[in-house]
């Protein structure tokens, strides 16, 4: 048994599974009650990895963007101690995640007496329950949206090289930064999402360079390529590269798509997937992550976060995507559609240190109604920058272009533009590119909760940027 943690440790190390089961097709929950429980470990002992040798852990993507910001490895980026997770396993259960950056693991039964027993090892700090199965399946989730082979005539705009997307990359100075050459060649980015309907089979995609797929939210659910389609709009916003109907902000950029939103609950094991995704992120070697998903309320609503919560470290998605800049990675994520909402303030992981955090306008730079507002609990400035989200123009599971809400994608689209000055200037750090992108807001002498450093102007970004590397 140990030798066999041993050979998955050694694999998960480069590319980290959060589940370990059947293969995906599967919807049917099992008869009766299934429980998840994140289990928390003491520390890492007798770990076979050593911090000196993280060859063995991190592939050289990984270790060759870490070398470039003069990043360190840590006890974070270990794997988690075999001995421990043979000692969850022996006790039965299923195991169908872990963290490393959290030296966590989720363990899966149907038999909860059991799973309450693993409090009782003494190399475990503490259990939580995050997930139980549901009565009900969506008769939706396994259903692909009919497609059109191709864009219709009407579709194009004569002349415009962005096609219906122009708007969103003007408000935001990124045409010129493309005009300079760049587009997001050589860069990778990797989408978090609840699901990418037709994205592996829609033609309009067929020229995105997408480099792998990846699901971690259990294999009784259907593919991600089927279900919700706002993955695939998110991507479209980004990826898209048809010239005079929709050019994204990223569009020679290459991507990993990665799921960690379970649509069929609301549940804190979301925010367990969500953080396999991110180490598997970096693992392959993502410069940069966009996260179009926030959590405030669970179905069990003991469960909920509060305003209190929202300091970047409380939650475990949150104490998550604060790592990321660490890590040598920068990400972008939602602020939250709750302005409209008794809640009204950011959902997590929005609330997290050193990512950017994008809320949306409307057309004429107004904050969007639904756009959901900081600061931080700790009273730091939320939402970091602002973009076009009221509406934005997106691609649908089904090959339309159309006008969507939300911050869900003001995010992807800033994000697009971040790969690029990125690949603009690539001395930078994460930290020093998302202080850039803060500073060329409409608002960065005078930020406020509502509009955070207001809209970034990317181009002014670069041209700062270059100045500042020449002094």
């Amino acid at each position: 048994m140990k030798k066999k943690i041993l050979i998955l440790l050694a694999f998960t190390a480069l590319f980290p599974l959060s589940l370990f089961s059947v293969p995906d097709g599967k919807v049917a929950y099992p008869e009766g009650k299934s429980y998840i429980y994140r289990v928390t470990f003491t520390d890492k002992q007798g770990t076979p990895y050593s911090v000196d040798r993280p060859e063995e852990f991190l592939s050289p993507k990984a270790l060759e963007r870490r070398r470039r910001q003069g990043l360190s490895v840590d006890s974070t980026d270990l794997p988690l101690s075999p001995d421990y997770i043979r000692r969850v396993a022996d006790m039965g259960v299923g195991i169908v995640g872990m963290s490393k950056w959290n030296n966590t693991l989720l363990a899966k039964s149907s038999d909860l007496p059991l799973l309450l027993r693993i409090q009782q090892l003494p190399c475990v700090k503490r259990i939580h329950k995050v997930w139980e199965s549901p009565d009900s399946v969506d008769s939706n989730a396994g259903k692909r949206e009919e497609r059109k082979e191709g864009f219709f005539r009407w579709d194009s705009i004569r002349g415009s090289h962005y096609g219906k997307a122009e708007k969103q990359i003007e408000m935001i100075g990124g045409v010129k930064l493309h005009e300079a050459g760049f587009r997001g060649q050589g860069m990778t980015v990797a989408v978090i999402d609840g699901g990418f309907n037709n994205s592996d089979s829609l033609a309009c995609f067929s020229n995105i360079n997408i480099l792998g797929h990846k699901d971690f939210i259990g294999s009784w659910h259907h593919d991600m390529f089927c279900g919700t389609e706002h993955g695939t709009s998110v991507l479209s916003t980004m990826a898209m590269n048809s010239p005079e109907v929709f050019v994204g902000t990223a569009p020679e950029a290459s991507y990993w798509l990665l799921r960690s939103e379970d649509v069929s609950t609301e549940s804190l094991v979301e925010e367990d997937y969500w953080a396999g995704a991110a180490e598997f992120a970096d693992s392959v070697g993502a410069d940069v992550i966009n996260s179009s998903l926030g959590y405030q309320k669970f179905d069990n609503k003991e469960d909920s976060h509060w305003y209190d919560d929202l300091n970047g470290e409380t939650t475990l998605i949150s104490h998550t995507a604060s790592m990321i800049a660490s890590k040598g990675m920068i990400l972008c994520c939602s602020a939250g559609n709750e302005g409209v909402h008794t809640w009204k303030m950011l959902t997590v992981p929005a609330d997290a240190r050193d990512v950017i955090t994008v809320g949306a306008v409307s057309e004429n730079k107004v904050n969007a109604i639904f756009s959901s507002m900081g600061p931080t609990a700790d009273g730091r400035v939320k939402p970091d920058v602002m973009a076009l989200g009221s509406p934005a123009q997106v691609v649908s599971a089904a090959g339309s272009v159309w006008g969507s809400y939300g911050t869900s994608y003001s995010s992807p689209i800033v994000c697009g533009m971040v790969t690029c000055l990125w690949q603009a200037l690539p001395e930078k750090t994460a930290v020093e590119i998302i202080e850039l992108v803060r500073k060329s807001g409409s608002l960065s002498h005078s930020p406020n909760p509502v509009y955070g450093y207001g809209i970034p102007d990317f181009w002014n970004a670069y041209c700062s940027g270059k100045e500042g590397g020449d002094d």
